[in-house]
């Protein structure tokens, strides 16, 4: 009795042993249901990638639709490629923009100049200001709004007073000075508070 009582207290450490190197062998923490990983900066600490909603070169080229405002009344607007109706923002001027991106996401060009699917009368450029290289048609920097579920809404025409839907015939402005744009006539300016209309709302 006393023999195999000393074998088993003298094959304890060697199954202690066993054991730490089984969990050695696991990998970065999955174990037998896989491994996960992370990133790790420059700095030593772990990063996590965020998305944003910022319109991007994927909703290029602009083209036309018709559609229907929260007013009932059925325009003809310049688009995305995906149809999401664009819109510009009267008080933008070459140095302060709209940038609440979960609101109204800018529409963004890439490296090369935006183009349209159908013929326009303006003319499309770009504006690199605080959203990036913002996509502008005849000096409008362009935007989505978050409200339209899908093609063929304009929910956001005439909200507040300072966002219309941008039409094919929208007149030119000169953003070196504060937009004096003439607003659509057709639309029917919406109430609305916070950042739906101001950047600068609380």
């Amino acid at each position: 009795m006393r023999l195999t009582r000393l074998t088993c207290l003298g094959a304890l450490p060697l199954l202690a042993t066993l054991a730490l190197a089984a969990c050695s062998s696991g990998g970065s923490g999955g174990g037998i249901y896989g491994s996960s990983s992370s990133s790790t900066a420059a700095g030593g600490g772990t990063t996590n990638t965020t998305t944003t909603s910022t319109t991007t070169t994927s909703e290029l080229p602009i083209k036309t639709a018709s559609v229907t405002t929260s007013a009932g009344a059925t325009k003809t607007v310049l688009v995305t490629a995906t149809g999401l109706t664009l819109y510009y923002h009267t008080p933008d001027t070459a140095t302060s923009v709209f940038t609440d991106a979960s609101t109204w996401p800018p529409l963004l060009a890439g490296s090369s100049a935006p183009s349209s699917s159908t013929s326009l009368a303006g003319t499309l450029a770009v504006l690199n200001d605080a959203n990036g290289a913002q996509v502008t048609y005849n000096g409008h920097p362009l935007y989505t709004f978050a409200g339209d579920s899908g093609p063929g809404q304009a929910t956001g025409d005439g909200l507040g007073g300072v966002w219309y839907v941008a039409t094919p015939d929208l007149a030119k402005v000169n953003l070196s000075s504060a937009v004096s744009a003439t607003p659509d006539p057709q639309a029917t300016a919406t109430p609305c508070a916070g950042r739906y209309c101001n950047p600068y709302a609380p």
